[in-house]
């Protein structure tokens, strides 16, 4: 007889019921792991888009995706000249803010040079730029299509391609633009700005400035030397790509994953401690049957066994609805949710052991009955 399967099968629609609530909390466990290695994955989006192998920025600073960098325009050509670099693009980053069809779009903006590095990796729907100015490349998250116009400081620019899954590390869609375009974007001054200036005998000042230079080396050719070779320049910096990662997984994704997992932590101690006292009070109302079974001469590991089973059974139910819940509804989280196997795994692993150990309660409960106790009325 399996005291465990019996009481499942008479209390169907309460187990059911409970193994539903504790998939709903596995599920938000499997969803903040999503969520981590979607804030990865978008953080290290813009670094790993133009396939380079240093960047070079301002002296003193990480880069354009930890802090401000701010170099000469012309720095292009003479980093090109170095000996091992292939090819060198110029590029600048900002967020903009921007209202289409009466909506909020809140975006980041990339200027590069068309032919050179740093452009989008791939377009899935439309064309590249191909005039200098006036053309825009959109993400798809971005809800932009190609033949959209939108208005992008004083002038409107037209859609003519589209991205997939490339955001910035706080999830705002990237749009790419012509690298003079994106200049006078960042750089130049407003209209009465200007004037106030001159006024001022101030003539307005250049706008022929980028926040950092992109370096493809040649094959042979370390990119640490080059990297090497341009920090001797006292007015640069450069970070090879894998500095560059590090800079953007320890400074912009370090705290992130730090509260994830506290929070992920604390979820598997809540689910522990619901099992325990689910387990616990399942086996408060078969005490009868266990001491029947005692008295009868059931040796004390089929008892235990019988405890774990049903522990395990919730638990295994309880994984499979949160699974299913989470693959359903990952693709409409606001955020880019990616699940790995390994994590599926590992959370699995988890809920084996925290069934083993909630179940404790209720194993010492069992062992604790008094085989008179079936004789009583």
């Amino acid at each position: 007889m399996n005291l465990a399967y019996r009481d499942i099968r008479h209390h169907r629609g309460r187990f059911l019921l409970t193994c539903l609530g504790l998939g709903l909390l596995l599920a938000v466990v499997l969803s903040m792991l999503g969520i981590y290695r979607g804030l990865v994955a978008d953080a290290l989006t813009l670094v790993r888009a133009p396939a380079v192998d240093v960047w070079v920025v301002e002296s003193g600073t990480r880069g354009p995706f930890a802090e401000a960098s701010r170099i000469p325009g012309d720095t292009r050509e003479a980093i090109a000249r170095l000996h091992g670099v292939a090819a060198a693009g110029s590029l600048t980053y900002q967020s903009v803010e921007t209202r289409h069809r009466g909506r909020r779009l809140r975006l980041q903006v990339v200027g590069y040079e068309p032919g050179r590095p740093g452009g989008p990796p791939r377009i899935v729907e439309g064309r590249p730029i191909a005039r200098s100015h006036y053309e825009m490349i959109a993400d798809r998250a971005s809800g932009l299509l190609p033949g959209d116009r939108v208005r992008l400081g004083r002038n409107i620019f037209t859609v003519v391609g589209l991205t997939e899954n490339l955001v910035s590390s706080g999830g705002d869609p990237v749009v790419h633009l012509t690298l003079r375009d994106s200049q006078e974007l960042q750089f130049e001054l407003a209209p009465s700005a200007a004037r106030r200036q001159m006024a001022r005998g101030t003539a307005p000042g250049s706008t022929d400035f980028v926040n950092a230079v992109v370096v493809r080396t040649r094959p042979e050719i370390a990119p640490e030397r080059v990297a090497e070779t341009i920090r001797r320049w006292r007015r640069l910096s450069a970070l090879t790509r894998a500095e560059q990662e590090r800079v953007l997984t320890r400074s912009v994704v370090d705290k992130a994953r730090k509260q994830i997992g506290f929070f992920t932590t604390l979820l598997l101690v809540v689910s522990a401690v619901i099992i325990a006292l689910i387990i616990y009070t399942m086996t408060m109302d078969k005490l009868r049957e266990i001491a029947t079974l005692k008295l009868i001469g059931a040796p004390d590991r089929t008892i235990v066994g019988l405890v774990l089973q049903q522990a395990l059974a919730m638990g295994i139910l309880g994984y499979t609805f949160g699974a299913l819940l989470i693959l359903a509804v990952a693709d409409h989280f606001p955020r880019r949710v990616i699940l790995r196997p390994e994590d599926g795994l590992g959370l699995g692993i988890a809920v084996f052991l925290v069934c083993l150990l909630a179940s404790g309660l209720g194993v010492r409960l069992a062992l604790s009955v008094d085989p008179a106790a079936a004789l009583r009325g």
